[in-house]
Order: C-alpha cells, then sequence, then structure tokens
C-alpha cells in the first residue's frame, strides 16, 4: 500500500472537514453566508453549522465582533503561539548550522541580541585547523558582529536609536561605526541588501556573512552566519560570494519558516 493510500485509510473525515474550515477563515473568508460557504468547501450546511458550534465552543473561531461571520479565536492563537515557543530557536537551528557548515566548509554560529551585544548559542566548526575562535556563551558587540548587523537592520530604526543612545562606543577597527547614526547607516545598508557582509570588519582576516532570523511575528529572534579567511569574503561579484550569501540567506530563511514565519506575509 502506498504512503497516499495510508494517509487516505486513516485519515479521519470531521477532522479534515474542521481543518478545511479554519483554513478557509485564515484566510479572511468571515462565513457570513452558510450556505455558501457549505457549497464553496463541499461541507452538507447541518455539518458546517455543527462544526461552527464546536470550534466556537473551544475558542478555535469567535464571533466576527459587530459584523456577522467568524474570525480565529484566542484559543487557536494560543495554541499557535505555545507551539511556536516550543520550537525553540536553538533546537530547530542546530541541524540548519551542520549543513550550513558543511555546504560552505566554513563555521556556522548561531546569535542572539542581548541588549547591544551578541550572545552566540550554537556553533558547528569544519574539520579544518582554519576556525572560528568563537565559542558557545561568547559575547560581541552587535553593531560590529554580522550576526548582530543584521538583527539591527531588521528593527525599526527608532528603536537602534534607543538601544545605542548615549553610549561611548569603543573603537573596534576603522570598518566598524563608532556613532550611533553610523550604526544606523550600517543597518539601513544591511536592510538593502537582506545579508550583512564582512571583509575583516570586526577582526583582521576573518571574514563573514550572516542573515537574520525571523520568529512568527515577523521580528528578529536571531541571526545565522558563516565565517573563515577573509580571502573568501572579497566583493567581486564571484560565483564564491554568490554561493556563500545565499547558502546563509537559504539557511536563515528554513530557520525562520520552521519558526512559524510566513515570507509571503
Amino acid at each position: 500500500m502506498s504512503d497516499h493510500e495510508d494517509g487516505q485509510r486513516y485519515s479521519v473525515p470531521p477532522v479534515e472537514r474542521a481543518l478545511k474550515l479554519l483554513r478557509f477563515i485564515a484566510e479572511g473568508n468571515s462565513c457570513e453566508n452558510l450556505s455558501t460557504v457549505a457549497r464553496e468547501l463541499e461541507i452538507n450546511r447541518t455539518t458546517l453549522i455543527r462544526l461552527i458550534h464546536t470550534l466556537e465552543k473551544n475558542r478555535m473561531i469567535e464571533a466576527n465582533g459587530e459584523r456577522s461571520g467568524y474570525r480565529l479565536g484566542a484559543g487557536l492563537v494560543s495554541l499557535g503561539a505555545q507551539a511556536m515557543h516550543g520550537r525553540d530557536i536553538l533546537q530547530v537551528c542546530l541541524p540548519i548550522l551542520k549543513n550550513l557548515c558543511k555546504q560552505t566548509g566554513m563555521s556556522a554560529h548561531l546569535g542572539i541580541l542581548d541588549g547591544t551585544d551578541i550572545i552566540y548559542l550554537g556553533r558547528e566548526t569544519p574539520n579544518s585547523h582554519l576556525v572560528s575562535n568563537i565559542r558557545v556563551g561568547s559575547r560581541l558587540p552587535a553593531h560590529g558582529s554580522s550576526i548582530g548587523r543584521v538583527i539591527l537592520a531588521a528593527m525599526p530604526d527608532a528603536e537602534v536609536r534607543t538601544l545605542f543612545a548615549d553610549m561611548d562606543l569603543e573603537r573596534i577597527s576603522d570598518k566598524v561605526p563608532e556613532t550611533c547614526d553610523q550604526i544606523i547607516d550600517q543597518a539601513r545598508d544591511d536592510r538593502r541588501l537582506g545579508f550583512a557582509w564582512s571583509e575583516g570588519n570586526f577582526e583582521s582576516g576573518i571574514g563573514s556573512c550572516g542573515a537574520v532570523i525571523r520568529d512568527h511575528t515577523g521580528w528578529p529572534a536571531g541571526g545565522i552566519n558563516v565565517s573563515g579567511p577573509e580571502s573568501r569574503f572579497a566583493r567581486d561579484g564571484s560565483s564564491q560570494e554568490i554561493a556563500i550569501r545565499n547558502a546563509v540567506t537559504d539557511a536563515a530563511m528554513q530557520a525562520s519558516v520552521m519558526l512559524g514565519f510566513d515570507p509571503g506575509r
């Protein structure tokens, strides 16, 4: 028996119909005219009324305020939030980091924002003596690291300004911003590109490329990067540059989708 036939055999029609109705409402259909909805979903009208009553009773849907019809309910939103919370970012990203490391042959890292610093939560290194000296638990200034830069780039300028307001920024290198205005300019450039690229910006001889990870609300939950010899990060439009950039941004998007982010939103 094929997987398709097996799935059909064990499928539960009432559950299928309830899911079909929930997806229909989630797409913005309010179900004002039940006869029309029943025809469109190919569900018996009496069955549709029972489904609506059951879903409403369990707070999966709710009356649409002053308008007629229904919308997704607080119970379903809560259930979704619990599911997203359970998909811990580290748990989601560890296999992605492993694959990214294998794909690029460079060290891959996961980090989150803590104040104006980045804390590294995950690390995967290749079998090579040329590996990153970043360890899990390491902290770096957000505006100087490619992971921190993409997180800042995904935040509103006003929030970035508030974060770095009145801070005395230590000089890191001539490629790293030293004022709040410069950090915002850098964030805008990174936002336009969709990634952060470093040619020895933070540490001479080391290059990196980072991309943001978004949660189910679209907010930056963290970032992923790869780092390696600066010679591999020349901005020359080469196939190597494109391959690194695509590998990192694809990995970050994969993690985002697994955390509930909708790229089409």
